[in-house]
């Protein structure tokens, strides 16, 4: 047996810890470059307690999921003020751009040397600026990831900027953060943090150390979505969402993902198309399409027992089938009113090549068994 476990170098998790940043922060300098998504105003809060704390903030404001331009803007404005860190407060949009710039400041050359797929896949050689991620929704875990996700929309496509030098240097998860998240973005992204306690589960790269993070998180979000979509202050429920979705970013660090983050990649690239409601309408599906491969061709695949203690986890009972859990999934995506893609605009013209350009997905490199396009193709149709 063999693995490896990266993550970032220091987590803080837990309520009231957002009380802590200042004095994180000044451990990396007195002026950061303070990322977050599109309304700014929210994060008042956070740069007066920095300011309080010692520690002056340059706003950066990301407007949706960040590309190639945000990313240099960023780096630009950064340099422009000498920031001597970076602290990324937000959803994935927000964090992930924020690991992309500190990152981008320290490396010499262009973005797209160090792209995945559609640039030059370049290792990058030097550490970032010091990066503090602190998440505000519970679900894509990338406070602890070694990526970023970004968009090229004249590529249709997203892609990784990716290496174990971009792990923040700090996650602070604070589960209170995340209390005012309206219901549909609690549900696409806590069903975006099902989707990443899953994959990692099943994958072909699991470990045991991947393992006991998933079988924690899991049961978790099972027992707690429904709860924080119906009532966002129910603190027990945040937690265990805060920390799932915290679980799953380290499990997919270290496991790897499957199909269903292999399709979100190119869907999220060509439609205006939320990640996590992607990963939602596609992870019952998915799921569904593995287990008939799996059965046809690997009957013998360990996976197969992972997908029944999956049931298991989600739906209670001692004694569920594999496709007890599919179906637990899909009258969860059901309930909670997760639209299927063809709401993106997404129809039966674009099969092909979605279908083609997930099979090169990096994500899909992990999924238990590799699918065939016939069983891609069919996968996407039922999630349209």
């Amino acid at each position: 047996m063999r693995f490896e476990f990266s993550t970032a170098a220091n987590i803080r998790f837990g309520p009231g810890t957002i009380r802590e940043l200042a004095a994180l922060a000044r451990d990396f300098g007195k002026r950061a470059l303070l990322v977050t998504g599109a309304n700014p105003s929210r994060v008042d809060p956070i740069a007066d307690l920095l300011k309080t704390g010692g520690v002056e903030s340059v706003l950066f404001s990301v407007a949706g999921e960040p590309g190639i331009i945000t990313v240099q803007d960023g780096v630009a404005v950064a340099r422009e003020n000498q920031c001597s860190l970076v602290i990324c407060v937000g959803g994935g949009s927000a964090i992930d751009a924020g690991k992309a710039i500190a990152i981008m400041l320290t490396n010499a050359g262009d973005l797209l040397d160090y792209l995945e797929v559609i640039g030059r896949g370049q290792p990058l050689r030097n550490a970032g600026l010091p990066c503090i991620a602190v998440p505000t929704t519970a679900g894509t875990g990338t406070e602890v990831t070694r990526n970023a996700v970004l968009a090229s929309p004249e590529h249709c496509v997203k892609v990784s900027l990716r290496s174990p030098l971009m792990l923040p240097r700090v996650a602070l998860v604070d589960p209170d953060l995340t209390h005012d998240l309206p219901p549909r973005l609690t549900a696409s992204t806590g069903l975006d943090a099902l989707t990443q306690s899953i994959e990692p589960y099943v994958s072909a790269r699991a470990n045991p150390m991947t393992d006991a993070l998933c079988l924690e998180g899991i049961p978790r979000i099972a027992r707690s979505l429904r709860k924080a979509v119906e009532n966002g202050r129910d603190a027990a429920a945040r937690e265990d969402l805060a920390l799932a979705s915290l679980f799953g970013g380290l499990a997919l660090a270290n496991a790897g993902l499957g199909a269903v983050h292999g399709f979100a990649a190119p869907i999220g690239g060509r439609f205006p198309a939320p990640h996590g409601a992607v990963c939602a309408a596609l992870l019952p599906h998915v799921m569904s399409a593995n287990l008939r491969a799996l059965r046809e061709r690997a009957a013998q695949h360990q996976s197969l027992e992972r997908f029944e203690t999956v049931a298991r986890l989600l739906t209670g009972d001692c004694t569920a089938s594999a496709d007890a859990g599919v179906k637990w999934v899909a009258r969860l995506v059901s309930d909670l009113h997760v639209p299927p893609l063809r709401s993106y605009g997404i129809d039966d013209s674009h099969v092909d090549t979605v279908c083609e350009n997930a099979s090169k997905a990096s994500s899909m490199k992990a999924n238990p068994i590799q699918l065939t396009a016939a069983e891609l193709a069919q996968t996407l149709r039922a999630a349209i």
